[in-house]
């Protein structure tokens, strides 16, 4: 079980300015984000295919891919991105993606952050996970039991790397790489933004303006719940997969 390794919970220390490089979640924290409830429209979501379910039952990805192992509990480690991926693969059955582009979208959510060195501001780690990613292709997609081919890591890659840039920020390479895997990209992103409700400020919580994906609004709920019942689940003993895992049943997402 993680907690907070300070005595003020993660809220009073964003309201401080105060936050630590590695942040871990409080019971104050997950009460104040249920506190928080928004009022949600009623979602209705698309059934996941069963190669999308069998995947996530994998997206725990082991701790040594991480560049720095204190993150694995963190707000940016493993229970983040099994969520997103989660999320990834809710957006693609909306934006009717097809199966190889779904398992695309699940392998880069799972790893979009495994080069986080912690879990402020940390510019580049998009580009520096990106890289990981392409060069431990083999091993990644064996992970999730498939094969990797050229067009499906390099869609991952593209994907992991510009998570962490604004669209306002694109440069001529960006847009150019966008251009080369722009579904991936916007639901990688949209499904990361998706899991913003775990951070302590509402003002970081997800917003519309900043994705351009369908099913952001309706996948708000369930966002949220995932959030809560998995983070609440970790404090009350639960390794971060497992409680993660036990969300996904919960929502009957995996199962």
């Amino acid at each position: 079980m993680s907690t907070s390794p300070s005595a003020m919970s993660l809220v009073e220390l964003a309201e401080r300015k105060q936050l630590p490089r590695h942040q871990f979640t409080d019971h104050s924290t997950v009460r104040w984000i249920e506190d928080n409830r928004p009022q949600f429209v009623e979602d209705v979501l698309l059934p996941l295919r069963e190669t999308s379910r069998q995947l996530l039952s994998r997206t725990a990805i082991p701790a040594a891919w991480l560049a720095e192992p204190q993150l694995r509990d963190s707000l940016h480690g493993i229970r983040h991105a099994m969520r997103t991926a989660a999320l990834a693969a809710l957006l693609a059955e909306v934006a009717g993606a097809d199966e190889t582009d779904t398992s695309t979208l699940i392998i880069a959510g799972a790893l979009h952050d495994c080069r986080r060195l912690h879990d402020k501001d940390d510019r580049g780690h998009g580009a520096r996970a990106a890289h990981w990613v392409a060069e431990h292709a083999d091993l990644v997609w064996a992970h999730f039991g498939l094969t990797p081919t050229a067009s499906a890591v390099s869609q991952a890659a593209i994907s992991v790397r510009l998570h962490d840039v604004p669209y306002e920020d694109f440069t001529a390479t960006n847009e150019a790489d966008y251009a080369r895997a722009r579904q991936i990209s916007d639901l990688v992103k949209a499904a990361d933004a998706l899991d913003r409700y775990r951070l302590p400020k509402l003002r970081w919580w997800p917003n519309a303006r900043h994705v351009r994906a369908n099913g952001f609004v309706q996948l708000r709920a369930c966002a949220f719940d995932l959030v809560v019942w998995s983070e609440a689940s970790h404090l009350r003993g639960l390794d971060s997969a497992s409680a993660v895992l036990a969300a996904l049943e919960r929502r009957e997402l995996i199962g």
